[in-house]
């Protein structure tokens, strides 16, 4: 594959930002890569994973030159790292972030963004429970969804080459409002996590069933809602805080829906579940069929291999 930036910067490198960098050093799509984090203890860790080709521990520093900028940080700390990068980025540049919340992101990164800079706030779809440099491999994205929120002044130009980039990682690429697309992952992403926290917290507060019970006897849907909760604290802070208005309301939607579940619990009207619970198996079809996941047993994980 041919060289798409002559340099490309990576602002943050944990499970996203790793990734990025593993999928461009394969592909050889960038001249040269140059990798910042404010974490000593992170950046050394990258140098040894031989993530990229310069490593810099001050972020103003490591986006001199570039053309693309790809910022992974919790998305409270955006507006602090473009005011940081801000008068060392040059014109024609691309910047972009990988955030969850996207209306909050613009909001403090696009005051800071010089004349001739193409800002174009970005979210991949993809990731796991695990975090850090480590973390990362290649082929994360392919076949997942990158959804690109450019504003109305957006390059067509440079809307193009930042498409092209996440295409040459295999993404799927879909553009949407920055609203709208918080209100979207509100509920096929943010509230999950916020329910598997909550459950996993009621388990671990429970005084009747001990601790080790709850491990030990743990089912697929217990199990699962551990993995949700088992994400990375500070970024899951983050979300919570910056897509505070769509994440209301949808947890203000999935209240009510609970709260007529427990009636129809309580007044044993099985007509009523058995109508929830058979159209929700719709949904899990389609996202099998969308290619989202696989249809295998145990939640599309191996089974694991019990010794008595």
């Amino acid at each position: 594959m041919s060289i798409l930036f002559d340099r490309i910067t990576l602002i943050g490198i944990g499970l996203i930002g790793s990734s990025i960098a593993r999928d461009i050093r394969e592909l050889g799509i960038a001249g040269e890569l140059v990798i910042s984090t404010r974490s000593e203890a992170t950046l050394k860790r990258a140098e040894e994973l031989g993530l990229g080709d310069r490593y810099v521990a001050s972020a103003a520093e490591a986006v001199k030159g570039a053309d693309l900028i790809i910022v992974s940080v919790p998305v409270g700390s955006s507006g602090a790292v473009a005011e940081q990068i801000a008068p060392n980025l040059k014109p024609g540049a691309i910047l972009t972030d990988v955030g969850s919340t996207k209306a909050s992101v613009i909001a403090q990164m696009a005051p800071h963004v010089p004349e001739g800079v193409h800002f174009i706030a970005g979210h991949p779809l993809a990731g796991t429970e695990k975090s850090g440099p480590d973390a990362g491999f290649a082929g994360l994205f392919r076949g997942r969804w990158c959804i690109l929120t450019p504003l109305p002044e957006t390059d067509p130009d440079a809307l193009g080459r930042l498409r092209g980039f996440w295409v040459a990682l295999g993404s799927r690429i879909d553009e949407m409002d920055p609203q709208h697309h918080d209100k979207v992952l509100a509920i096929v992403s943010h509230l999950p996590h916020i329910i598997a926290y909550n459950i996993v917290g009621t388990a671990d507060d429970l005084e009747t069933v001990t601790e080790s019970e709850v491990i030990k006897y743990s089912a697929s849907g217990f199990r699962d809602f551990t993995r949700l909760a088992a994400s990375d604290p500070t970024m899951w802070r983050d979300v919570c805080l910056h897509n505070k208005d769509a994440i209301l309301e949808m947890l203000a939607r999935f209240s009510e829906d609970l709260a007529s579940l427990q009636r129809a619990i309580r007044w044993g009207e099985g007509d009523k579940l058995f109508e929830l619970f058979s159209r929700t198996r719709t949904i899990r079809r389609s996202i099998v069929e969308a290619g989202q996941d696989v249809d295998a047993p145990d939640f599309g994980r191996h089974a694991l291999d019990v010794k008595s």
